[in-house]
Parts: structure tokens; C-alpha cells; sequence
């Protein structure tokens, strides 16, 4: 990698994750911000700088998908709601790079062949590349596992765990209308599992792939547990016997049994009824059982209250620090198996 090489950017809507990406691109000692676009009425026509809650920075947000596709620039870091690809694929084919936290293209096999036939063509048009990636999935499911698993000449099974302690969020609607906490215990919503089983199954499937662990079939299963006791969390009050705890998991089955898993383990109290599940302070945990066994945990050590300022990050960043590996790379969909490791560059 260049180390003189400075890239051009456009940062592509601002979310909470977008936002952060949109401060570190500024403040990054080798990508300059040349273009902002954002959905909101609010936010067209001011400073960027403002918008990330900084100094102002000279580039002015817009809403125009034609001006920014016209605009010389390496990459996008593609952060917007939903996936857009006819758009997607006027940015490839005009010559723009691009890094994206949706988690549409982990794996490409598993991608429809429609799409990822546009989506190629539009990178060989531009001689441009797409990845996607983030802390989960991303970081968590393709880029640790890899060095972690170069230990091990035999793999029984690679167990993922994330704990996300939602108690000190301060969102009723988000956690008892949307998410079902606080309810009477019920089905899973199939369509939560699905979403989840879609950017997670395509993420570890990259890995399978990778390694050659062959895989009959991806199998994904929600759970509850319900509380113990009353609850209080910032949000407001779990009651004694409503759903306290969540976890999905999506399993790499190979001859019936499981050989690649992640867990997503969401909680507002470890007071539950499930004595089996260890749910841990938010984080996670990797679990690698074969002939180099190994138990490693991530946990964040940061103030409940700093939560909010501080998770955005973890997603953002990687992708930033993505941006000169991936206009290097070579045009196509690239994953994190088949690209150089990413590093952070401070200076």
C-alpha cells in the first residue's frame, strides 16, 4: 500500500454510523471529503463540518445523486438505508470505488445472479471495486476468525457470541414495540430471524469458503428468555415473567451438526430463566474447538452513559480504514478473505 496515496471520498447518507464515518473522513491524515450526499431536506445545502458536528469543512451536502456521480472522487463509503443498487451501480461504473457497511455483498455466491452480475459489470465498466464490511458482520465474523483459525490444522466447531446489554438505552419505543421486550413471551418474528440469518450467513459463508469447510446448509433459531424478576432499565420497567433476554443463532450445519456459529444475545437483564445461556457484558466471544483450541473475549470498556457516542465507531471506522485497500484492489466484489488486511493509518 501507498503510504503517500491520498483518496478522495464521498461519504454517502448520515445516520448515526454515517455521521461518525463523515467525522473521520474529515479528520483523517490520508483521505480528503469531497462530497457529501444525505436523504434529509434538513441537511441539503450545509457544511458537512456542521453536520458532523465540527468545524465547517467547505463541502456542502446535496441530494443529488447526478452531481455526485459526475464528481471526481475514489471512493464511497456507502452507509444509506437500504440498498440501492441501480445507484450503487452508477457509482462503479463512473469510476468510484466503493465501501459500504450494508451487508449485501460478504458473499457473492450466495448473492442473486442478477444483481451480482450487475453489479460486476458495472465494476468492470469502472475498473472499480465494492466491499462490504463493519465491526458485525465484518470485523467479528471474517476479519478475526481468519488470523485466529491459521492456528488450527483441524476445526470442530467456531462459536461466535455478541452480547449487547441494552438496559442503559434510552429508547421505549425501540425496545418494547420493535424489538418485544417487556412482552409476554411469543414466536419469534420470522422475519427478525431472517434479516439477522441474511447478513450473517453470507459473512460466515465467506469464511467457509475461505477455509474449505464445507457446508450443507445455513440453520437460524430465536429464543427468549423471560425475567425473573422486575426489571428497571433506562427505558422504562421489564415485569417479573415478560421477555427480558433474546438470542438468535445462525448455524453452518455440516452432516446435521454445527461447525461455524454466531449467536446474537440481546439483553435488558440477566436475571432470566435461561440458567443455560451465559450472557456476558456487551462485547464478544470467540469460541474456536478443534486441535488448537482457543476462548477469546472482546469486552468494551467504556461508561454505560458513553454508549451511544461510542458504538457508532466500531463500525465506521473499519470501513474508513478499508477505503485505500479497496481502491487498490482489483475490480469486482471484493471480501475480506481475498483483500490485504486492513490497517488503521494514525499518521
Amino acid at each position: 500500500m501507498t503510504a503517500s496515496r491520498r483518496y478522495r471520498v464521498i461519504q454517502w447518507a448520515t445516520g448515526n454510523v454515517g455521521t461518525r464515518a463523515l467525522r473521520t473522513l474529515i479528520e483523517h491524515p490520508a483521505l480528503d471529503l469531497v462530497g457529501l450526499w444525505v436523504n434529509s431536506d434538513a441537511k441539503r445545502g450545509r457544511d458537512a463540518g456542521v453536520i458532523a458536528g465540527i468545524d465547517p469543512c467547505g463541502v456542502i451536502a446535496t441530494g443529488s445523486v447526478d452531481d455526485l456521480v459526475a464528481m471526481d472522487a475514489d471512493c464511497v463509503l456507502y452507509m444509506r438505508q437500504g440498498t440501492d443498487m441501480n445507484e450503487l451501480c452508477r457509482l462503479l461504473a463512473s469510476g468510484k470505488n466503493v465501501v459500504t457497511t450494508r451487508g449485501d455483498f460478504h458473499h457473492p455466491a450466495s448473492m442473486d445472479a442478477t444483481v451480482r452480475d450487475r453489479i460486476e459489470a458495472a465494476c468492470r465498466a469502472g475498473g472499480t471495486s465494492i466491499y462490504s464490511t463493519g465491526s458485525s458482520p465484518g470485523f467479528i465474523t471474517e476479519a478475526l476468525p481468519i488470523p485466529l483459525l491459521s492456528l488450527s490444522r483441524r476445526l470442530d466447531l467456531l462459536t461466535i457470541d455478541e452480547y449487547a446489554d441494552l438496559s442503559s438505552r434510552d429508547s421505549p419505543d425501540l425496545l418494547f414495540n420493535i424489538m418485544g421486550f417487556g412482552r409476554a413471551p411469543r414466536t419469534f418474528d420470522p422475519r427478525q430471524i431472517d434479516h439477522v440469518k441474511g447478513d450473517f450467513a453470507g459473512s460466515l459463508a465467506q469464511l467457509a469458503d475461505a477455509a474449505g469447510i464445507a457446508i450443507d446448509a445455513w440453520d437460524a433459531v430465536g429464543e427468549m428468555g423471560v425475567a425473573t424478576r422486575d426489571i428497571a432499565i433506562a427505558a422504562g420497567t421489564i415485569v417479573a415473567g415478560t421477555v427480558a433476554a433474546q438470542r438468535i443463532t445462525i448455524s453452518g450445519l455440516r452432516h446435521g451438526q454445527p461447525v461455524l456459529r454466531f449467536r446474537a444475545n440481546w439483553y435488558c437483564g440477566r436475571d432470566i430463566d435461561r440458567t443455560d445461556w451465559d450472557l456476558r457484558p456487551s462485547g464478544w466471544r470467540i469460541l474456536v474447538q478443534g486441535d488448537t483450541p482457543l476462548d477469546v473475549a472482546i469486552s468494551f470498556p467504556v461508561a454505560p452513559e458513553d454508549y451511544a457516542a461510542f458504538t457508532p465507531g466500531l463500525t465506521a471506522h473499519r470501513a474508513v480504514n478499508a477505503v485505500a485497500a479497496v481502491c487498490q484492489a482489483a475490480p469486482g466484489i471484493r471480501t475480506t478473505a481475498d483483500l490485504p488486511q486492513v490497517i488503521a493509518r494514525f499518521q
